[in-house]
Formats: C-alpha cells, structure tokens, sequence
C-alpha cells in the first residue's frame, strides 16, 4: 500500500478545490434561468468566479471544509485498519498544505486539534464487497449547511404548509419545508439527500449517503422518480434564492430513498448541501493503493470553466466604503470594502461577552469568518476566507454593537430582530457577503496585520485584515429595514400558494 496515503491525499485536495462536473453543469442552468441585474444573479456571478479560482490555484473553494466523511468499499480481506490509518494520516497531511481547514474542535475543551484528528474524526464508514478493488467517496459539508439539516416526525403541523401526513404528500411537504427553512444560511442553491423512514440516527445517516448520487441521476423507484422532479420544479418556485436574496435558483438537486421503519415512527431526515456541493471518489488498486479510476470526474478531461473571466463585473453603482455616512446606506446597496476588517466567529463574540476587546472596535468593520491560513517564515498566508453564517451570533450581536462601537457587520445569511433593533439604534449595518466564495474573498485581502485570540483556534481567532475592494451587499440597514425578513415573509406566502394548487 505504499502509493495510498498520497491517494487519498489527492482526493482530499480535489474534493476540497475542484467542483464535480454535475455540480458545474447543475450550477451553470441555475446561473442560465436567473434573471439578469438581480441580487441573486449577482451572487452567482461571484459564486461561478469563485469556483474557477479554486480549481485554478487548488484552493478551497469555501473556507469550511466540513467534517470530512468518508465512504470506503473494500474487498473481502484487506486490512481496513491499516486503510483508517492512511486515511487520519492523509487528512492531517492535507490540513497542513491548507486544503482542509482545522475543523475538530475537543467538545468537552472547546480546544480545536489543529490537524481535524480527534475522537470519532474524521467519519469513516467501512463496507466489503465482492470486487477487487477498493473505492473511497469523500464528501466535505460545511458546518453552514450541516446546521440546516432538519428532520420531521409525521405527522406534524409545518409553516405556511398545515398538517403533513404519514404519505408521500407529507413527505412532499417536508422537503419544501427544508428548502424554505435553511434560506440564505445554507448557501442557496442547495441540494436535499432524503431517507423516508428508518430510525431517527440512520435516518440522518442515509439521507447523507443519498448526496453521494450524481445530480443528473434518475431514482430507480418510479414515485420517488416523480417525487423528485416535483420537488424540483416547486423548490424554485418557492423563491429563496441565490444566498436568499430571491430569485429563481433555490434547489440544484433532490435525492430520495424509503428505508423500512417502525410501525410507531415515520421520519422523514433531510440533509442540506450548499452550492459548493463538494464529493468526489477514486478506485484504488488494493495492493498497492495507487489510484486507477476516478468517480464523479473525468481527469483527462479539461475543466470547464464557469467564467469567461475571473473578475467580477461592476456596474459603477457601488458604493465605496471606507468613511461613509453609514446611515445613508440602504438595503439592495452594494458596497466595495477598503480599509481594516477585524473577524469573529462564535469563540470570539462569547469571549467579548465578558471581556473587553484585544482591539479597539469603535467604528471598525466585523467580519464573521473563520479562514484557511497558512503561515511561513512568521508570516501568515489566507488561502480561503469567505463568509460563516450570522445567525449563530444573535445573543451577541447586538450587545457588541452596542458596547464596542461596532458600525459594520460583515456575513451571510442575515441576523434576527434583537440585531436589527442594535442596527438601527446605534446607526450601524450588516454586510452579505457571498457565502462560500472563499478564493474570492482571499483575493480581496491584501495583508495579515496581525491576529488575537489564537488560543480559540485558526478558524476562531480574531485576524486582523487589510482588505481592498471587498464586495458585500447591505441587507439590514440603519433604518430598520431587512432583506431577509422580507424574503422569508414572500417565500412563506408562496409555499401556502403551493399548497392551495
């Protein structure tokens, strides 16, 4: 097995950088049918740039490299031992050169491993078969969209949707509910994986497998062939949205599998994925581990860029940001950052909570992120830094505004009405970057001026950045207003339309 270790390396560092080509394509028809000056059609401008980058430079394309899962077939008598063992040894080698981002955080300490090894990580499911060959399917899933799962117990009473019973037209009801629910914060366009049934813990675990099928796929069972179809046409006209701005791009894919259940119990588990749907699979020669095929993806075959060009286009409208009135701003406005951003993720806004800032923040810019970076000679490098999801900071957001001075928050996703009360208040706003365009963003970042709180980790430290023409649009302004509980109330409005048909 002396070629394995370098294997799986490699099918880390694609999973992580190069989008798979039925994502590309499923991408590509949802950019297609968005309508053109729109703020979702903007949104996927720089999402189809950001995944040029990533293959480019093989930089990750979201900075949150999820919690790497791993699917691996063996033949009868390989050692699977040894196998789990190259496989902890390649993600930790793959964390080092910056693919993977230290995710495993010690739940009892808080403390984060620094190379994604620790208890029950990363997810290795082992199964035999009767081939020669072994395979291994890695899918990466963000935290964002992994925080978006859902699962009902039928029946239930559901928003906007009534009563869904223990059939296919409350199964039906679920997953339009799951699309609705995740909003911007699970980085639309997603994709549902679905189990009908099961118990609840395996449940959850199929409904992931099910994001292993190829988006372009058809469902050998002929109703949940046209379940997902279905689905598919009605999850876009729900009209969430590219990151939940709205628009017509909610859904790029559907996967639904029955498992038998208890006579008791009709779950109905649904795992979301982003748009930086990231798997891939490789068949390895089970002597000596070298790579002999690759599943998802063709490597003699040139990537197709999404692009024409890696730049995104501005339209001379933008705002400038760098001492603005900040109450002049208003929801739809687009701004370029220039200037100093502090980030801060969860660690960071518990710890202002009970103590005062390692910085100044009076008037400073707050940028939730938690980023890839890399350091050499003292130096540190940012190798993907796009933007986390807001809502986790709700208790925190507003007491910080408040009692640091901050007049610019920076995220996706948008935040709720204790923030936006804090917003208006203290004449403040909050920024939507692109989630999961992390190269993107990298690019805008022009120097690491200096970092605080490195005991809470990479990715929870406090980074302070120069950035440079860094483009978010304002989606809660100083005047009360919010684009997200705009769309949520429209999209709400239109899945009680759905029902009604």
């Amino acid at each position: 097995m002396q070629f394995l270790e370098e294997s799986l390396i490699e099918l880390i560092t694609q999973t992580s950088t190069n989008l798979p080509p039925d994502v590309r394509q499923a991408m590509g028809i949802a950019i297609g049918a968005e309508t053109p000056g729109t703020q979702s059609s903007q949104a996927l401008g720089i999402i189809a740039s950001n995944i040029d980058m990533a293959a480019g430079e093989e930089g990750p394309i979201c900075q949150d490299t999820g919690m790497p899962t791993f699917l691996v077939h063996t033949p009868v008598g390989v050692n699977q031992i040894a196998i789990k063992r190259s496989i902890r040894a390649a993600v930790a080698e793959a964390t080092r050169r910056g693919k993977l981002r230290p995710n495993s955080v010690d739940s009892l300490t808080g403390k984060n491993t620094g190379d994604n090894l620790g208890i029950e990580t990363p997810v290795i499911h082992f199964d035999q078969w009767e081939q020669d060959e072994i395979e291994v399917k890695l899918i990466l899933k963000g935290g964002g969209c992994e925080n978006k799962n859902i699962q009902y117990s039928l029946p239930c009473e559901l928003d906007h949707l009534g009563r869904a019973d223990r059939n296919l037209e409350g199964v039906r009801k679920c997953i339009l509910h799951s699309v609705w629910q995740a909003q911007g914060q699970g980085c639309a366009p997603g994709a549902v994986g679905v189990c009908i049934g099961s118990d609840r813990a395996h449940g959850y675990e199929l409904a992931k497998h099910q994001l292993f099928r190829t988006l372009d796929d058809v469902n050998p069972v002929p109703e949940l062939a046209t379940l997902e179809a279905a689905i598919m046409e009605e999850a876009n006209r729900i009209g969430v949205g590219a990151m939940g701005f709205g628009g017509k791009a909610s859904l790029i894919g559907c996967k639904i599998m029955a498992a038998n259940r208890l006579p008791a119990s009709f779950f109905v588990s649904v795992a979301y994925d982003c748009w930086a749907y990231r798997r891939l699979g490789v068949r390895l020669d089970a002597v000596n581990g070298a790579i002999t095929g690759w599943l998802y993806r063709d490597p003699a075959r040139p990537v197709e860029k999404m692009t024409s060009s890696e730049e995104f286009p501005l339209t001379g409208r933008e705002v400038v940001l760098r001492s603005p009135p900040i109450r002049a701003l208003k929801v739809g406005d687009t701004v370029l950052i220039s200037g100093e951003v502090y980030t801060g993720r969860d660690a960071v806004h518990a710890h202002l909570m009970k103590h005062p800032p390692p910085v100044d923040l009076h008037g400073a810019v707050l940028y939730h992120c938690g980023p890839v970076m890399l350091q050499h000679d003292g130096a540190w490098t940012v190798k993907a830094a796009g933007s986390t999801t807001s809502s986790r900071e709700e208790p925190y957001q507003a007491d910080i505004i408040r009692n640091y001075g901050v007049r610019a928050v920076i995220g996706k996703g948008g935040m709720g009405k204790k923030t936006l009360a804090a917003l208006k208040e203290s004449g403040a706003v909050y920024l939507n970057a692109i989630g999961g365009a992390a190269q993107y963003y990298a690019r805008s970042i022009e120097k690491v001026l200096g970092v605080h709180l490195m005991e809470f980790g990479i990715p929870e430290a406090m980074w302070h950045l120069r950035v440079n023409n860094f483009i978010a649009i304002v989606t809660m302004d100083a005047h009360g207003n919010s684009l997200h509980a705009d769309v949520e109330q429209e999209t709400g409005s239109r899945l009680e339309e759905l029902v009604r048909r």
